[in-house]
């Protein structure tokens, strides 16, 4: 995994990245096995402010709010932070598919003030779980990137992944019921269809934590990992990140 490390949202580049780990890459993980899913261990408190003020938050501040390895269960390394290559490994045909499409290829979240990200991955077969954080310097920037994302998906049903070395992996785009934390959460699956990622399956959620969208990714997962990683994400989120005064 590189892209989705190195800059923010942008969950697709999470996938594709991750997908690239997967089909072959030989970095070393820990040998102790796996706890499916992370778990919450810090608890939710009432923030204040005032909806709709622009917030200026840094990197370092959001860094503060982004999960760390020990957030997580044992068994969990944390992938390396390597560049971006400014591929563009999503494409479509379809019209109804730009959008998405330009969203997955992007670097980080269009209008982002600020951004962080940390990728996980259980072991060398997964799950690889990515959460990024960006500042948006509005919840109504959140909500109109968050809606605008939700809307490409339900818009688009297929995108082409082209990984390097590999042919093209036909993949489904599909919304399904997002986990419900944080402020309008939507979530959507891809799942390899045809192609040398065939069968591959990536489930990806956004929320919203006032002015800041939260993004988390897993890939190689059992189903039950999403909704227990955008709890924790959202709720250390919601501990460290005040509202704007």
């Amino acid at each position: 995994m590189t892209r989705f490390v190195s800059s923010p949202l942008a969950l697709a580049a999470a996938l594709s990245l991750s997908l690239t780990a997967c089909g072959g890459d030989d970095k070393e993980s820990g040998s102790t096995p796996a706890a499916s899913t992370p778990a919450p261990s810090v608890t939710s408190p009432t923030l204040s402010g005032t909806p709709g003020e622009p917030v200026t938050r840094t990197a370092a501040e959001l860094t503060k709010a982004l999960l760390a390895l020990s957030d997580l269960p044992s068994g969990f390394s944390q992938e390396k932070d390597e560049p971006d290559d400014n591929s563009k490994p999503f494409s479509s045909p379809s019209s109804r598919c730009k959008t998405l499409v330009k969203y997955l290829n992007a670097t980080k979240a269009p209008g982002s003030k600020a951004s962080v990200s940390r990728s996980f991955s259980g072991s060398q077969e997964g799950p690889y779980i990515d959460f990024g954080l960006d500042s948006m310097g509005t919840a109504e920037a959140v909500a109109d990137l968050r809606d605008t994302y939700a809307d490409a998906v339900k818009s688009c049903t297929k995108v082409s992944l082209k990984t390097e070395g590999e042919s093209s992996t036909s993949m489904k785009v599909e919304k399904i019921a997002a986990p419900q934390f944080g402020t309008g959460p939507f979530a959507f699956r891809l799942t390899g269809t045809s192609g040398p990622k065939r069968g591959l399956e990536y489930t990806a959620a956004v929320t919203g934590v006032n002015d800041v969208i939260i993004s988390v990714g897993v890939l190689a997962g059992q189903g039950t990992e999403l909704d227990v990683a955008t709890e924790t994400a959202v709720t250390k989120a919601q501990q460290v990140l005040k509202a704007g005064a």
